[in-house]
């Protein structure tokens, strides 16, 4: 809408000593240089009320006070490089989504260069998994899914390969080890099924490997392994929300306007508020990453 000249509504003074009129104005776009904002929210000022008392020699009329306010950026014009305009259609997927996926890989497990790791699950999630273990380093990722169809979008995210577990005789915790020379450096559930918890966990390098429970499982669901599993060293962790916390959500947005880290490609299909059913159904179908909901 940079281009566009919008509508909203305004606390007018017509004159000095009258009472300010709520009206709908015109509001350009911005020129070169300039930022449009959308206000938020305004304090009223001394300020406001000694130009609006008249006595300002500065001041004029008519003219739109305010001068302490918030909110966010609308549009922008040329050569503007210090801010955007926020997607917020896409960055609402950094309060969950993709910010518990991408944090249990570098926040969690702290996925160091040139490691080998395994993603167990390739919803939006593992996605993010993946996207934060080549953001890390990782010299190999593997995706794992019995739906061949994620494949390609792993892959776009950062998976070195993808392999599906029912094209194997062997439990696939057993082929992770075979392929991988003694097991992974680093795995991560992302489904919530506490069988493949086991395996991921299995499926890791005995003295170092790590593996992260990400995906939350059914209510009563317990996880078990053989106590060897642990004791020659394999790490077993859990993850909340990757790890960040609220005051760090603007260094994803960073991230993310930066262009370090994916969203927009997450974002599979945009709904208006009453289809909110249909975005369930499209979520349980698994023929979408994530569903954005526009209000």
């Amino acid at each position: 809408m940079a281009n566009q000249v919008i509508r909203c509504k305004a606390a007018v003074a017509w004159e000095a000593g009258k009472p300010l009129s709520i009206e709908e104005v015109e509001v350009a776009p911005p020129k070169a240089h300039e930022v449009r904002i959308k206000i938020i929210a305004t304090a009223i000022c001394h300020t406001d009320a000694y130009t609006l008392s008249g006595a300002d020699p500065e001041g004029c009329f008519p003219v739109i006070l305010g001068h302490e306010g918030a909110g966010i950026v609308e549009s922008v014009g040329e050569r503007v490089t210090k801010v955007k305009a926020a997607p917020l259609d896409k960055v609402c997927l950094l309060r969950c989504g993709i910010s518990t996926g991408y944090g249990a890989a570098v926040n969690t497990a702290k996925v160091e260069p040139g490691s080998t790791c395994a993603v167990f699950g390739l919803g939006g999630v593992g996605l993010a998994v993946i996207m934060g273990c080549k953001v890390a380093g990782a010299s190999r990722i593997i995706g794992i899914d019995i739906n061949k169809d994620k494949f390609a979008k792993a892959k776009e995210f950062g998976a070195s390969e993808c392999i599906n577990p029912q094209d194997f005789s062997k439990p696939i915790q057993e082929v992770l080890i075979k392929m991988t020379d003694g097991g992974a450096d680093y795995s991560f559930e992302c489904i919530g099924n506490v069988k493949v918890m086991r395996a991921a966990l299995e499926g890791v390098h005995k003295g170092w490997g790590v593996s992260v429970v990400v995906g939350v499982a059914a209510s009563g669901e317990e996880i078990a392994t053989r106590p060897f599993q642990l004791v020659t060293g394999r790490t077993w962790k859990g993850t909340a929300f990757g790890g960040w916390k609220s005051v760090e959500t603007p260094k994803l947005v960073s991230e993310y306007m930066s262009e370090k880290i994916k969203v927009d490609e997450c974002v599979t299909d945009t709904l208006t508020f009453d289809q909110i059913n249909q975005g369930f159904d499209l979520m349980h179908s698994g023929k979408s990453i994530r569903t954005v909901l526009k209000m």
